[in-house]
């Protein structure tokens, strides 16, 4: 009895669960989006103050339930050294959130190569990216029509996967529920390629 009771418990409470990497360069907004993420999808959560969010060094945890699933993030440090930390992560995601600080000009080809160097890997092939041209707050930040056109210079290494541009402010959550959702449609739908795990799988 105890054995069906648990199975339906297990059934009805227990979430797919998904993990989802936040990569970018350094000072890209990364963390930020974390908490915004948090804020927007987890009630009574009360976020960092964003002064006293600091460049990551190693790895950030969060996680999110959201249409039915739970979203596990790792927000890894985007300094150059930590970069090649990255790929460790590759095989075990389910999708990708790419981050480019879209007020600074002068790091935008940086955050292209560093862009085509992740997506050239076959450990994630197909896997769903959404990329996002964060601090549209900040005034003379470039638009997704300028940013677009930049990262799609290599569309061969895009390749068949769903990939999304959209404009967001981590810092005052626009465009943070709208990419969340749309990432999490696309990830549910790759679910035979890489199906979800659940809390009896090893990691």
């Amino acid at each position: 009895m105890y054995t069906l009771i648990h199975g339906f418990y297990k059934y009805v409470i227990q979430k797919d669960e998904y993990f989802v990497l936040i990569l970018g360069l350094d000072n890209a907004g990364k963390t930020t989006y974390l908490e915004a993420a948090k804020t927007k999808f987890t009630k009574k959560y009360k976020a960092m103050n964003p002064n006293r969010i600091t460049t990551t060094v190693g790895l950030n945890i969060g996680k999110i339930d959201v249409d039915g699933v739970r979203l596990n993030f790792w927000d890894l440090g985007g300094q150059q050294e930590l970069q090649s930390l990255w790929d460790k992560y590759y095989a075990e995601c389910h999708g990708v959130i790419y981050i480019v600080d879209s007020s600074d000009r002068e790091r935008v080809s940086e955050s292209k190569e560093t862009f085509d160097r992740m997506i050239a890997s076959e450990h994630l092939a197909g896997i769903p990216l959404l990329v996002l041209a964060n601090k549209q707050d900040i005034p003379d930040c470039m638009g997704v029509h300028t940013v677009k056109p930049i990262f799609n210079q290599n569309a061969h290494l895009i390749g068949a996967r769903d990939i999304m541009l959209m404009a967001t402010s981590a810092l005052m959550g626009d465009g943070v529920d709208e990419g969340i959702r749309w990432l999490v449609d696309c990830i549910k739908r790759n679910s035979i390629e890489r199906p979800a795990r659940n809390h009896d799988d090893n990691l």
